[in-house]
């Protein structure tokens, strides 16, 4: 975080303090209120207009909105999980028109460890091992860590997954389709190893998600996900309900 714009620096002054702006918005640093203009010029000692200017950008990428009478607000794209359904985390970002990307962390062969062994069975004493870190454009929006057994998914190995969906890799690779499953979601507290890696504040809640896939009766993989609370919601439909009478009372409500 800078505390005032370097006037020496050849990179405009109100692209520094918008670069600045979009790091701590990213972290979450602004969720619950953006700092008016007065206290902007203040922070980094610039004038009104290059305050204007910075904020005007980060308006035109999406990231923050401006309404008269209302100051600015940071705007957030919420994922939209239905529940009782198989999803995918990839086609969602992509739906909302957004960027979608991974960082392997690690993609490794190991023994799984103790309770994927007992939901994969002895298949996954012998298993791979993937690591991820799930983006939604610039943003870290969820950690994944999978383990598959190694006689149906080891092929993934040497699998880029940079991109796409896990199950996308998993049939186009390993000719195994994901027919369905279950997971458990809890809401909890982040720690501050969970506040670096996914760039929030402690402010901001996280989604526990356990999921064992399966591909007929045949379990293929455990995986556990943190999934940040601020960018993440959980769509249930009853009879007679329609996804846009939900979009519409959920518009109405904020």
């Amino acid at each position: 975080m800078i505390e005032a714009a370097d006037r020496s620096s050849p990179l405009p002054l109100w692209a520094q303090i918008s670069d600045d702006l979009r790091q701590r918005t990213g972290r979450g640093e602004f969720d619950s209120r953006f700092p008016t203009e007065e206290e902007l010029t203040q922070r980094y000692a610039v004038s009104r207009q290059t305050v204007r200017e910075a904020i005007r950008h980060l308006e035109a990428d999406g990231l923050v909105v401006r309404r008269r009478g209302r100051g600015t607000t940071v705007t957030r794209t919420l994922m939209e999980q239905p529940l009782n359904a198989l999803y995918s985390l990839a086609s969602t970002v992509r739906a909302q028109g957004l960027v979608e990307k991974s960082i392997v962390i690690t993609s490794r062969r190991e023994k799984a460890p103790a309770e994927a062994l007992r939901l994969l069975g002895e298949d996954a004493s012998d298993a791979i091992y993937i690591e991820r870190l799930r983006y939604a454009g610039d943003d870290p929006i969820g950690w994944d860590r999978s383990w598959l057994p190694w006689s149906r998914a080891g092929a993934l190995l040497d699998v880029d997954l940079t991109t796409g969906g896990l199950y996308e890799a998993l049939a186009k690779h390993c000719s195994v389709r994901i027919t369905g499953g279950w997971e458990k979601i809890q809401p909890i507290v982040p720690g501050p190893s969970d506040q670096l890696r996914l760039k929030i504040s402690g402010n901001v809640g996280l989604f526990s998600i356990n999921r064992l896939a399966m591909s007929g009766s045949d379990p293929i993989e455990w995986r556990r996900s943190l999934i940040r609370g601020d960018r993440y919601s959980l769509i249930a439909q009853w009879p007679g309900g329609t996804s846009a009478q939900i979009q519409n009372e959920s518009d109405s409500a904020t």
